[in-house]
Parts: C-alpha cells; sequence; structure tokens
C-alpha cells in the first residue's frame, strides 16, 4: 500500500513534539538520515583529529559529522537541551540583537521558535545568563586587529582561524591574506572556533562556545545611526493584539496596542537628583539633605564660578518639605496636585565663541495664559544674534532696557516653594538665567529618546508625534517662538499626566523583557512553587543599575569591575543576591574593561561615571582611554582581551547544568562613526548661521560616504550562543 502523504498540520505537531527549530526541521525534511551538530556537547570531541578529517580550508565549516562511538555524556542523553546550526539551514538575513532575545523569550516565555538557529528540547532550560561585552570584534579572531607581537604573528601566519570542511547550502568560499581567513561582514553564517588555531587571549572561547557568529547591531542606514544594543536587548516588544494577529494592522499610536490611561499628577515626574546631576542641572541647596552635602556642593559651585558671588541666585526654598501641600489643600483627583505650574522657555545669543546670554523669558501657567514674555539686553555686547534660531534681532533689543538682574529679581518673587517648573531641556534656560530651583520636570527626561539616553529628542519630533503639532515652523528665518515651545512643553506634560508615565516611552511600543518575564510562569518542576510563580530577572552591571536598565528587574546588583560583575551573575543565578531560592530565571550582565581600554567608553558626565571609567583603565598601559581615538598597543589589547574572555569562562564555569548563556558585543568600533556624526552636527549648526567661506567644517560627499562605512562598521558586532 502506497505511503500516505502527511499533511502540514502533521508537520507542525511532529516539530512541535521534537521542540525544532524551524532550521533543523528544514534540514531533516532535505536529508531525513543526516543529523546537525549538537554544539552545546563536549568540546573535547568536537576538537578531535578525526572530527575533522576531510575538511576543506578557506570555507565555512557550520556542522561536523558526529562519532559512532556510544553516547556516554549525561547531556546527550534523553530530553538535555541544546543549540546548534544546522547544516542545511539557509540565513537570508544578518542575525540581529533582537533575535538574540526572542531566543531568550522562547526559552523562557512566549517567544516564537527562532528560525536562524536550532533549538532541542527548549522547555528543559532552566536559566537564561546574557553578557554584553563592548571592545569584543571579530577583527581579533582574523587577525586584523593584531593581539600578539610582529614575531609572534610571522611563526603563526600559516594558520587559519578554523578549519572547513565540507560547505553547507548558500555558504562561502572566503579568500585568505597570509593564510589566514577573512571573515567577510556581508555574510551571515557562523565560523567554527577551533582553539588551536586562535590567537592565545581567545582560545578559552573555543572551549566553551562551537561557533562565532556575525550579528548586527541596530540601526538606521538612511541617517547612519547606530541604535542602543542594549535597549535592543532589555526592551521587549508587546505582544500583538487580537486585531493585529488578524492582519488589520496596530491601531492609531496614541490608542492602539491595548493602551489604557492611567491619570497621574505632575508630581509624579519631578526630575530626581541623580537626574539632574546626569543632565548637568546646576543643583539648588535644597536638594541635599544633610548639611555637609550642602556645604560640599556650594564649595563645588564657587570653584565652578556658579554662586551667588558670580550673580547666581536660588529660589526661595529651604527644604524639599516646603513645597508639599496638605491634603485637605488639594483637589481630589486633581492633576496638579496644588502645585502651581510654570511653562518656562529662553532664547539665547552668543556674546562669545562659548557663550550664550538670555535674551528673551516667555513663563506660561497651567492654563495656557502667558505670565511673562520680556527682552532682556545684556549687559556685553552681541556676537551672533543667532535670528534663524532665538528669532532675536539687533533692532529688537535696542530699546530694551530689561536686564538680567531684573528677570532674576521678578522671578524669585513669581517661583515659590510650591512652583514646578516645566521645559525641554531645561537646563540651559536656567543656566542662561543663572538661577537654580528644585523642582523640575523636563519633557526632554519623561518622553526619553526611542534609543535611550545620553540621546534627547527635540522639542519639534515629541511635539508632532505626542500632539499632532507642528511647532517651530520659522526656524530658519524668523526664529523660535519661546511661547509657542512654552505651551507646547505645558500641553506635553498635560498629555503625559493624562495618560501616564509609560506615555512616550520605549513601553509605550515595548516594555520591559523583565515585564514580559514575569509574566511567563515558570515550569511546575522547576522549585516548590513553579507553575505559579512568574519568572524573575535581574541585571548586574558596572554602578548602579537600579538607576536605568535594570529598574524592572527583580535583582540588581551594582559593580566596580568585571571580576565583581563576575562574582554577581553567580549570585544572582544562585539566589545568593536574592531573587528567591534557587536564583533567577534571566540574568542580563556586561562587562565593561576592554571598552574602556578600547576607549570606547567615554561618556564621563557624570562624577560616579568618570571614577568607573578610572577603575576600569587602571593598571592598563593606555596613554589616555578617555579620548576617541585611543588605541592600546598589541600587548595590552592582548592583557585586556585574556581578562575579559578569563571572565566570560568563569561566568560559565559557575552557571548551572542547562543554563543558556548567550554573549553578544552590542556593536563594532564606534568611534570613527561617532567622530563624524559630531562633524556633521557642527556643520549643519554652523551651515545654518554663518556664510560658506566662514565654515570651519566642510562636508561633502567624501565625508558622507565616510560616515556611511564608519556606520556599517560599528554595527558589525558578534555573538556566541551554547548551552551548558
Amino acid at each position: 500500500m502506497p505511503g500516505r502523504k502527511r499533511s502540514r498540520g502533521e508537520y507542525e505537531a511532529e516539530s512541535r513534539d521534537n521542540h525544532f527549530g524551524m532550521g533543523q526541521t528544514l534540514s531533516l525534511l532535505r536529508e531525513p538520515n543526516s543529523a546537525a551538530e549538537d554544539t552545546s556537547e563536549s568540546h573535547s570531541r568536537r576538537a578531535s583529529p578525526s572530527a575533522k578529517e576531510g575538511e576543506r580550508e578557506g570555507e565555512w565549516q557550520t556542522v561536523e559529522k558526529r562519532s559512532k562511538k556510544p553516547k556516554q555524556e549525561k547531556k546527550n542523553n534523553g530530553n538535555y537541551p541544546a543549540i546548534f546550526h544546522s547544516a542545511n539551514a539557509r540565513l537570508q538575513t544578518h542575525v540581529k540583537i533582537g533575535d538574540l532575545q526572542q531566543l531568550t523569550l522562547y526559552l523562557l516565555a512566549d517567544g516564537t521558535a527562532p528560525q536562524w538557529v536550532s533549538v532541542r528540547h527548549h522547555n528543559s532550560v532552566r536559566k537564561v545568563v546574557v553578557l554584553m561585552v563592548p571592545g569584543l570584534e571579530a577583527g581579533m579572531f582574523d587577525g586584523k586587529i593584531p593581539l600578539e607581537s610582529a614575531a609572534d604573528a610571522t611563526a603563526t601566519s600559516a594558520e587559519v582561524l578554523s578549519e572547513y570542511g565540507e560547505k553547507s547550502p548558500n555558504t562561502h568560499v572566503h579568500q585568505t591574506i597570509n593564510n589566514k581567513i577573512r571573515l567577510s561582514p556581508d555574510d551571515y553564517y557562523p565560523v567554527k572556533l577551533a582553539s588551536e588555531k586562535l590567537p592565545e587571549p581567545l582560545k578559552p572561547l573555543a572551549d566553551v562556545f562551537p561557533h562565532i557568529w556575525p550579528i548586527k547591531t541596530p540601526g538606521d542606514d538612511k541617517y547612519h545611526r547606530i541604535h542602543s544594543p542594549l535597549h535592543a536587548m532589555l526592551t521587549a516588544p508587546l505582544p500583538k493584539t487580537k486585531e493585529e494577529k488578524r492582519g488589520k494592522g496596530p491601531g492609531p499610536p496614541r490608542e492602539g496596542r491595548n493602551w489604557a490611561n492611567k491619570p497621574t499628577p505632575v508630581t509624579e515626574f519631578l526630575a530626581s537628583l541623580e537626574e539632574l546631576q546626569e543632565n548637568e542641572y546646576v543643583l539648588h541647596p535644597a536638594l541635599f539633605t544633610t548639611a555637609e552635602a550642602k556645604q560640599n556642593y556650594l564649595e563645588s559651585r564657587r570653584k565652578a564660578h556658579q554662586s551667588t558671588e558670580d550673580g547666581w541666585v536660588d529660589t526661595k526654598v529651604a527644604t524639599l518639605e516646603d513645597g508639599d501641600v496638605p491634603e485637605k489643600e488639594t483637589q481630589q483627583g486633581s492633576l496638579t496636585a496644588g502645585r502651581d505650574i510654570l511653562a518656562m522657555d529662553c532664547e539665547m545669543c552668543k556674546t562669545s565663541p562659548d557663550t550664550f546670554a538670555l535674551t528673551r523669558i516667555s513663563l506660561v501657567s497651567w492654563d495656557g495664559s502667558v505670565v511673562l514674555d520680556e527682552l532682556v539686553k545684556p549687559d556685553v555686547p552681541i556676537t551672533d544674534y543667532l535670528t534663524p534660531y532665538s528669532g532675536i534681532t539687533a533692532a529688537m533689543l535696542g530699546p530694551v532696557t530689561t536686564t538680567l538682574s531684573d528677570i532674576q529679581t521678578c522671578l524669585l518673587d513669581l517661583i515659590t516653594p510650591r512652583t514646578i517648573l516645566v521645559g525641554h531641556s531645561l537646563n540651559a534656560d536656567l543656566t542662561a538665567l543663572r538661577m537654580t530651583h528644585p523642582f523640575i520636570i523636563d519633557t526632554a527626561l519623561i518622553y526619553p529618546h526611542p534609543r535611550g539616553p545620553p540621546l534627547k529628542s527635540s522639542l519639534k519630533w515629541i511635539a508632532q508625534k505626542y500632539l499632532s503639532r507642528d511647532i517651530q515652523q520659522h526656524h530658519g528665518t524668523t526664529g523660535h517662538d519661546s511661547v509657542e515651545d512654552a505651551r507646547a512643553c505645558l500641553d506635553l506634560l498635560k498629555s503625559k499626566c493624562e495618560k501616564g508615565p509609560k506615555w512616550g516611552t520605549a513601553e509605550a511600543s515595548g516594555e520591559s523583557i523583565f515585564k514580559r518575564l514575569r509574566r511567563a510562569k515558570r515550569p511546575a518542576s522547576g522549585r516548590s512553587g513553579g507553575g505559579d510563580e512568574g519568572r524573575t530577572g535581574a541585571v548586574v552591571d558596572w554602578g548602579d543599575p537600579k538607576r536605568g536598565h535594570g529598574a524592572g528587574a527583580a535583582v540588581c546588583v551594582g559593580c566596580e569591575d568585571d571580576a565583581g560583575v563576575a562574582e554577581g551573575v553567580k549570585m544572582a543565578v544562585s539566589g545568593d543576591a536574592g531573587g528567591g531560592a534557587g536564583g533567577v530565571d534571566f540574568v542580563w550582565a556586561r562587562l565593561r574593561e576592554l571598552e574602556a581600554v578600547r576607549g570606547w567608553w567615554n561618556r564621563t558626565k557624570t562624577a560616579d561615571s568618570a571614577e568607573l571609567l578610572a577603575n576600569a583603565l587602571a593598571g592598563s598601559k593606555t596613554a589616555n582611554g578617555e579620548t576617541a581615538d585611543s588605541t592600546a598597543s598589541p600587548s595590552v589589547l592582548a592583557e585586556a582581551v585574556a581578562k575579559t574572555v578569563a571572565n566570560i569562562k568563569a561566568i560559565y564555569d559557575v552557571l548551572p547544568p542547562c543554563t543558556a548563556l548567550i554573549v553578544y558585543s552590542g556593536s563594532g568600533d564606534p568611534r570613527e562613526a561617532a567622530r563624524l556624526q559630531n562633524m556633521q552636527q557642527q556643520f549643519k549648526k554652523e551651515y545654518a548661521t554663518k556664510k560658506w567661506d566662514q565654515l570651519s567644517i566642510k562636508w561633502t560627499d567624501t565625508e558622507e560616504q565616510a560616515l556611511k562605512k564608519a556606520a556599517k562598521k560599528a554595527r558589525e558586532g558578534v555573538g556566541f550562543v551554547v548551552v551548558k
């Protein structure tokens, strides 16, 4: 009797029962008698000479032949999980950081099965640990970034990164230079690691991971931007609504995606002391709770010429409690919580190449009425009116007699302890006013940039997106209208109060991966109570991760070095750092010492960040690790790479069985792209206010193409995946 053809549903059922990914399913359908490589198996067997017979140099090798000896290892029996690259998988695009996130969600929550890699018995994976290691590049593996002296490089020039055999469909033959394989950034396939063919500092990675994967960092091809690799992993897309699943597409950007308004008082959006520090505000003395801290900060202001002796004023607030409004004086459900709201916007003109002076101030109250709108004449000559931006001209200021001191006196009468000042990047306005106030709401902070700090969205962009309002239409001709900008800030705050804290943030279209995991139930076969408990997560990072990306995690471990990060991961997975008995299910951690030595970590706006960077560079031989073009010698870089790899290996060694370990670099070298982007930004700024022959920077197609190339390189990261 002829065999019956199986239906599509039967194929799908079989795939689900075996927990295979799409790549493995296709492999079995094409070659039923062949088996894909289990890359989580013992590396001693994988690296044996017999396993490499017949391999051909110069080609991608993505799979090995299984030996016919009996399976003896525990992880090869039963339902032990594995993640591996199928011999016949056909990759059509680069693997992205979002794909690593989806793999995590597939292993622990409700994510869909990945198509770029095959997963066996994914329900048996107990934990997932993700390490971000900035500074690790593919060039270190193929010799383009030397990690050895010239003599050592000559001695090993006949070796290649890996040995290659029968190529898989769609793989590519790569040219060799000095007998070293050239990893093509345009290819999508992983390359097998072999310890004896790697530079000495990288050899331990071959004892942990079977392949190195090219991982593409998210970005914008049109504007040559690189998006945050941290947010790409830690912010998950919201699950689709029923309407979206039916193919009707997402609803309007404001009311779609199951959005529910959550009215919130304005006081919930007040900037914290840490946020004000990070965004370069000069701080009001009332923000400090101890006399010693207050005195130390006032002394630092004196040294920075920002004290009352230098013309600065502090609003009349003795303590933060002075701003509290008694409950009996507050109308129930009031969004203002009894506080006085003043939206502020100022215009400035240049008085020297690096100095700006106040020339106009506008204040708008909660009801939208104009409280103050005054032109101000600086006490020093104006060198550039910046009319396309400020809207100020010499004729406008000609008859004006109001001075900065007059405005300060007026504001000290208007602003009380119950007043909240609202504005966009208000630190610049308050600096021009030479004034401090403790109660600030900054729309640049409550509507964060989609790619995360330190980037900030413009007021024009936020107003258009969230208010459907086009402001600054006369930009470049008659300049901005400070009253219009102040009203936009006020209305953005009102919208935020009406809709809730998540409105205008990444969580409006996505959510923290920790929140997504909390909705997933731990399998009943786990610790006691499993099946009713949600998945838990931890962040282990330098500094204080609670202040940012760790806000949604059950456990946050702050560290001062990479060794501390390795120890923090151990504590998180074991439960010693909290998260309940048995530890958390998901850990995201970051190693940063290699990033610092390579000169990639150069954002030191706050004192604690600068101190952490100094700690990371301690002991290195780089001349100046903070500069964008700093480079370490091969010996110094080799030492830093060896130390980083040792920490990765130490983390792997302490993981419990059935734990998936994912390592990703985050990006390629971002320094040249950052330099050219700063250059482009400066050109655009000068071009709007100066003549062509007065520009200090030229931006032609040559620079544009250089930026395109640098941005492409910066988006070329690497990654590693294994199940212990």
